[in-house]
């Protein structure tokens, strides 16, 4: 099964409680806090492995949970940190926000990673807030929440070479011709449903991957037909072949069809035209004559090089490889130039603010305060030490929520609401 798109739930680990603890060894007087801190939680990462060629693992499982932080401990022990959940996408995936579809990582080299979702930082324990004020503090940090991420993963497949062309005009024939590829190949449209890959090796000892892409009809640029799921993989090929039926078997005009894709190729994405493209011009083993071979050299403005091929008997298909070979060879050439893989492990991510907060009025008159810092704070403090929620008061004005909440009108013995905890506003 080919699993090109799935939409899946991310919960990184939360980091460890920090705990309250103190010394108590005979002989020592006043030994002090010795609360250690909590671990942290396990990051979700994703890696690629060069082996896989299909998101299909995670049609079946679509929600993933790392562990959580340990717990401190006494005598000043630490929790244990967790190790990262790492779960491998095949080259050429994009993981995307589902929320908004802004792009979280682009993984296409063997070995390459992102951290997708990060673990919750462990909470610090009481020995980490002795201070010449306050010898003895009698509160610790709950452990911070892990991330928890809806993501789009969308794969795009990393093929040297992809095989376009309208349904029924040879490609799965001409794939599985040169290479060992076995794709569905029968006399009706939409035979092949899924890309299929297979390793091509011409006669000189070159090789390269070939991908027979589904069959494009006009209005695939805005999902007609396969649509979106062909033109996605196209982006990821090097070089094109376009796949011509030039004896016309299936009653459509030649240079019509060449003209429709390239239109849908534009209109999808207009760089697709100054992708390397080579135009086989299949099926002249049962070409009646060479009107319609020269009507289409002719009426076709190109200056990509036109081979004739047959697909089913094998005539011009050797030196369509070396061609194809030809130009991989002159594409590497020049990519080496201009791609800078120094970093090659750093991915685009967008981090938020966390310090950013909104206040609003509920139905009943009640502020409402939200953000993912002060919520962050809120789920990390322990309500029932009086010493933790000092600290957390002393952090919300720090954060400037006092200040808002006076601007936005609030007077002493309203309600303030943070998720689930409501308080009163005191001057």
């Amino acid at each position: 099964m080919f699993v090109d798109y799935v939409k899946i739930h991310l919960k990184a680990g939360n980091g460890g409680n920090g705990l309250v603890a103190y010394r108590r060894e005979k002989y020592v007087p006043m030994g002090g806090p010795a609360g250690g801190d909590g671990g942290n939680g396990a990051d979700i990462v994703m890696q690629v492995d060069e082996g896989l060629r299909t998101l299909m693992d995670f049609r079946f499982q679509s929600h993933f949970k790392a562990e959580h932080g340990e717990n401190g401990m006494n005598a000043n022990k630490h929790g244990k940190s967790r190790d990262a959940l790492i779960l491998k996408v095949p080259p050429g995936t994009i993981v995307k926000d589902a929320e908004s579809g802004a792009p979280i990582a682009d993984l296409t080299t063997d070995g390459q990673t992102a951290v997708i979702a990060k673990g919750g930082r462990g909470g610090r324990g009481n020995s980490r807030f002795v201070s010449s004020r306050n010898t003895a503090p009698d509160f610790a940090e709950g452990g911070e929440p892990g991330q928890e991420v809806e993501v789009i993963l969308e794969l795009k497949l990393m093929a040297d070479v992809g095989l376009v062309g309208f349904p029924s005009v040879g490609k799965s024939t001409l794939l599985s011709r040169v290479s060992r590829a076995e794709p569905k190949i029968a006399a009706y449209p939409f035979t092949t449903i899924k890309p299929n890959l297979g390793v091509v090796n011409t006669k000189d000892g070159r090789s390269f991957v070939m991908a027979d892409l589904p069959g494009l009809i006009e209005g695939a640029s805005e999902g007609t037909g396969l649509g979106h799921q062909f033109l996605r993989h196209v982006e990821r090929t090097k070089v094109l072949v376009h796949v011509i039926d030039i004896a016309e078997t299936e009653f459509r005009d030649a240079v019509e069809d060449y003209n429709t894709i390239r239109n849908e190729m534009k209109l999808y994405n207009e760089s697709l035209l100054s992708r390397p493209e080579i135009i086989a011009l299949n099926k002249i083993e049962i070409l009646s004559d060479d009107e319609t071979l020269e009507k289409f050299k002719r009426e076709v403005d190109t200056d990509s090089k036109i081979m004739q091929i047959s697909a089913v008997t094998g005539q011009g298909i050797d030196e369509l490889l070396y061609e194809i070979a030809d130009t991989l060879d002159n594409y590497e050439e020049q990519e080496e130039v201009e791609i800078d893989d120094s970093d090659i492990r750093v991915v685009y991510k967008h981090e938020k603010d966390r310090d950013q907060f909104e206040i609003s009025r509920d139905m009943d008159g009640t502020f409402v305060v939200s953000g993912e810092g002060i919520e962050r704070l809120f789920m990390m403090t322990d309500f029932s030490r009086d010493s933790a929620v000092r600290r957390f008061a002393r952090q919300m004005r720090s954060m400037g929520i006092d200040d808002a909440l006076r601007k936005r009108g609030i007077k002493t013995g309203e309600i303030v609401r943070i998720m689930d905890f409501e308080f009163e506003f005191v001057e």
